[in-house]
């Protein structure tokens, strides 16, 4: 049972992480129809931005603050000018799919060339443990797992009572429509990717904050994890993936406890194939949900 527990304590940081991450790339997704596999590396650049600055001595916050800004400017640029061209020239999915590797080996590459093939680490100040009913977290993890959930009500604030979120919501829902009511769904397809890249950008340095260590390509292994966590809540649904994140982030870590930690991506692995055979379109998705050949791909 102290195994156990302690495992779904473990679970509970690693799905907070994940929850922010599958937000983020699912939000992509639903306005965009777009699998941006560059996902990951974003996220290990993001983290790097924040070692950087933590490396000149800035608080710890502000490093949190640099990683997350670093994560929206990369994903904007990337849709941008690397994206959104292909996209309008009529690349079709495998195509996209192609130029997303491409431009996660050139950054996972740009990061390797810039930094090395070895491990980094933030200067982080001494942290204290607390236990609860068998569970014992740090006081970085329950700030981790307070970001969280303060990330995610301030996403359902967004969908639910803002224009913005309205507007991706019907963006995602059908672009051709939403813009035959005049939402401008390029300029919702551009802050879209500035949320969800600062999304990625905090995911990243959450991950690295609780690993305690980093490498480049530190971010493209937790992709499959993301990737898993949004398909079982129904990709390009903002609320499954958080579910999904949940459900994901305590199995793992409870499969890793009985097993071995390396059975985490193996796991992640086993649950993206069911999903994919048994409900296609995730515990939340629409009845018969869509394939990403059916909906329109938005600029």
């Amino acid at each position: 049972m102290h195994t156990l527990l302690s495992s779904v304590g473990f679970g509970l940081v690693t799905a907070s992480i994940l929850a922010i991450a599958a937000v983020g790339f699912t939000l992509q997704f639903g306005v965009t129809n777009m699998l941006n596999l560059a996902y990951g590396d974003i996220m290990t650049a993001s983290a790097f931005a924040g070692y950087v600055v933590n490396k000149a001595g800035a608080p710890l916050w502000v490093c949190v603050v640099a990683a997350a800004l670093a994560g929206a400017a990369v994903s904007f640029v990337v849709h941008r000018f690397v994206y959104r061209p292909f996209v309008r020239r009529g690349t079709r999915l495998f195509g996209l799919v192609v130029v997303a590797l491409s431009v996660a080996v050139i950054i996972q590459n740009a990061l390797l060339a810039g930094f090395g093939a070895t491990f980094f680490s933030y200067r982080l100040p001494h942290d204290s443990s607390v236990s609860f009913a068998d569970m014992t977290f740090t006081v970085r993890q329950l700030v981790i797992i307070g970001i969280a959930v303060a990330v995610m009500l301030g996403i359902n604030a967004l969908l639910r009572a803002t224009r913005l979120g309205k507007a991706m919501r019907a963006t995602s829902g059908n672009a051709a429509l939403a813009r035959g009511c005049g939402i401008n769904t390029g300029r919702v397809v551009g802050t879209a990717w500035l949320i969800a890249g600062g999304l990625c950008g905090l995911a990243g340095v959450m991950l690295v904050l609780n690993t305690s260590s980093f490498q480049s390509t530190t971010g493209n292994d937790f992709l499959v994890i993301t990737i898993a966590a949004a398909m079982l809540g129904g990709v390009g649904q903002a609320y499954g993936a958080m579910i999904g994140a949940v459900v994901l982030g305590v199995v793992t870590e409870v499969a890793a406890a009985y097993t071995r930690s390396s059975f985490k991506e193996v796991v992640a692995f086993v649950v993206l194939v069911a999903i994919l055979l048994l409900r296609p379109q995730g515990l939340f998705g629409p009845p018969g949900g869509s394939t990403v050949t059916e909906k329109e791909a938005v600029a």
